[in-house]
């Protein structure tokens, strides 16, 4: 992936940061996008820079929201590197669970303003870009809440299925330009993201939520942010030539589950 230029969205922490290890480790140029303070960022950006040197690394503050400020980290990218080969939809928040009913609406809507919105206005933005070039590689993360419902998780259950149906868009629209737009629907990984939402489900010990997460899955554990990563730089990168339009589960085949066992 020499010279390739890749844009992380929610790079600083979780599967963006292990995914910025991995592209950078294969010899990708990075834009850094989160919403995340300046000085994590910057912190991010200084590491990988040490760690990758042959690699150049940009970080761009942005709330993916909020429709210009994606189109600024689209901007700044272009600017620095001249082109857009990948974009790894990556930044997301799960809002937290609440009865369907009662959720509270003011989150429910910025539930979809950040998981959906964001990856659209992402998509919208370096498409054009990648037609340029006729090539293009897009990774949005749904979840395995994309493809069941999951209890209490309203907003977060909806907006990533809506990922998943804009990547099927995404996929046969633009397949004829060689942009390959695929999802990966990760199942309980353990990122800072699932820490708070197992903390909030047992504020007393996380741990045992943990535990009872883990005893559900065929693997009998959860996953690893390193082991998404790897697989988002193979649908990232050029060799992956066909795959498209896919929404695809990384999470030890628990959702092949049918009731316990």
């Amino acid at each position: 992936m020499k010279d390739k230029a890749i844009i992380i969205t929610g790079a600083a922490m979780g599967l963006g940061y292990a995914t910025a290890k991995e592209l950078a480790s294969r010899g990708a140029n990075l834009t850094l996008v989160d919403f995340n303070s300046d000085v994590l960022l910057d912190t991010v950006k200084k590491e990988l820079s040490a760690l990758y040197p042959s690699s150049t690394f940009i970080s761009v503050k942005a709330d993916v929201s909020k429709e210009l400020e994606v189109k600024n980290y689209v901007d700044q990218t272009v600017k620095t590197f001249g082109k857009i080969d990948g974009l790894y939809n990556n930044a997301g928040i799960a809002g937290g669970p609440s009865e369907m009913t009662e959720y509270d609406m003011d989150l429910f809507k910025k539930v979809i303003e950040i998981n959906l919105m964001g990856v659209y206005y992402g998509m919208r933005y370096t498409i054009p870009e990648m037609k340029k070039r006729n090539f293009g590689r897009i990774v949005n993360v749904a979840s395995t809440a994309g493809i069941r419902g999951v209890f209490n998780m309203a907003p977060y259950v909806s907006s990533k299925h809506a990922v998943s149906g804009i990547t099927k868009s995404a996929g046969i629209e633009y397949g004829q330009f060689n942009i390959l737009t695929n999802a990966i629907a990760p199942g309980a990984i353990l990122t800072p993201m699932l820490a708070d939402v197992l903390k909030k489900i047992n504020p007393v010990d996380p741990k045992a939520a943990e535990k009872a997460q883990s005893a559900n899955n065929p693997t009998k554990r959860l996953g690893l942010p390193e082991e998404v990563a790897k697989f988002v730089a193979f649908l990232i990168a050029e060799e992956n030539s066909y795959i498209n339009g896919q929404t695809i589960a990384i999470d030890g085949g628990e959702s092949q589950i049918f009731g316990t066992f």
